[in-house]
């Protein structure tokens, strides 16, 4: 197949380029450039692409700024329903188009999969539904999936990049009480759940991407600390989190309980359903020894 991929610069997108490109695909790469050029351009520079997979966005960890709120919506609503514009466009338009969302479209309360019409009331509630929209705008023959990841574990970037240095200190702890949820994922398992919902046929509409276990801040803080060797005894109050990331600590300090029913429902395989597992592979060499 003929791929078209943007974020590749990013710790996923890159990653889901070079698996399909070893898969024997070719990858088209997205840029910020495509997405200033009209509708009608972008449409002919994607007339023979079979997929396309949206994974870009700014960074949403990070203090939350009215103009840094900007960039979160725009970087992620704007280039979206520019590409579903440009499939209108097409004479034939790719049979999938994969976009990101976040299992942040959920609220605090409750156990979430798919059914769930539940959507949080407050900020990444509002980016993810009004994402998801732009994206099932896809023109008819077009399969619209939209990927809900939870926090994406990997050994060069995304989420642990930045918990992991203060535990390899010794100086890690819970966020606040703790209690709060933490949907995650190995890296190796999202990708395989992007190279999933490429082919699936029956995938269409919102899926979960997270693991079957469902752990809370304390069991998190706990299971990493192990996984480096070293203790954590310094709880992170949520009120110097507010200080740094202003209205953007709610990435943090709350969560939600998220279950991945359409992907078991369909006979995915996850390598790393367990944290253990998952930090297991991360951060242990090949013969027992810790990485860190």
């Amino acid at each position: 197949m003929k791929i078209a991929i943007s974020g590749t610069t990013g710790f996923l997108g890159g990653k889901a380029a070079n698996l399909f490109q070893l898969q024997g695909h070719e990858v088209m790469a997205l840029t910020r450039a495509h997405f200033r050029k009209d509708a009608a351009v972008l449409a002919d520079l994607l007339h023979d692409v079979d997929v396309i997979i949206h994974l870009a966005g700014a960074p949403i960890i990070k203090r939350w700024t009215k103009k840094h709120m900007r960039r979160i919506y725009d970087s992620r609503i704007l280039t979206t329903a520019k590409l579903t514009d440009a499939m209108h466009l097409m004479a034939i338009p790719p049979h999938t188009f994969i976009s990101a969302s976040a299992v942040g479209i959920y609220p605090e309360a409750g156990v979430h999969d798919e059914r769930s019409k539940a959507v949080a009331d407050n900020f990444l509630g509002k980016v993810c539904r009004d994402w998801e929209e732009a994206a099932s705008n896809v023109p008819a023959g077009c399969r619209p999936v939209m990927l809900r990841f939870g926090i994406v574990l990997g050994k060069d970037g995304g989420a642990l990049k930045q918990m992991a240095p203060p535990f390899k200190l010794g100086l890690g702890g819970r966020i606040g009480n703790g209690r709060q949820m933490m949907p995650w994922v190995h890296v190796e398992d999202a990708l395989a759940a992007i190279d999933f919902a490429s082919t699936k046929k029956q995938l269409k509409g919102p899926v979960n991407v997270c693991a079957p276990e469902a752990v809370d801040n304390r069991h998190f803080t706990k299971t990493l600390a192990k996984s480096l060797n070293r203790p954590a005894f310094f709880p992170l109050p949520a009120f110097m989190l507010r200080l740094v990331f202003g209205k953007g600590a709610i990435v943090l300090t709350r969560g939600q309980q998220v279950t991945p029913a359409r992907l078991q429902e369909n006979d995915f395989n996850f390598r790393f359903p367990t944290l253990d597992d998952a930090l297991g592979d991360i951060f242990a060499g090949s013969d027992g020894t810790n990485k860190a």
